[in-house]
């Protein structure tokens, strides 16, 4: 299996996977950047990419866009 550097970002679809550990950047935190952490409930955004990260739901019901993926082990 051939590694490259990229790491897994939230701009993919086919990367994020429902139980996945993530952190978002919600609509009211996109000025100051706060990320929050959860585990993915729904994926939200139906295109298999989007510039500012994948749209989902946390199982707390927070909704966000992907910007780290921090569990890679699916």
């Amino acid at each position: 299996m051939i590694m490259d550097n990229t790491q897994l970002s939230g701009k993919n679809r086919k990367d994020i996977k429902i139980g996945l550990e993530v952190e978002i950047v919600q609509k009211q935190d996109q000025r100051s950047g706060d990320l929050t952490e959860g585990i993915v409930k729904r994926i939200l955004t139906k295109s298999p990419k989007h510039p500012h990260g994948i749209k989902v739901q946390l199982e707390t019901g927070e909704v966000g866009r992907v910007q780290n993926i921090i569990d890679d082990e699916y």
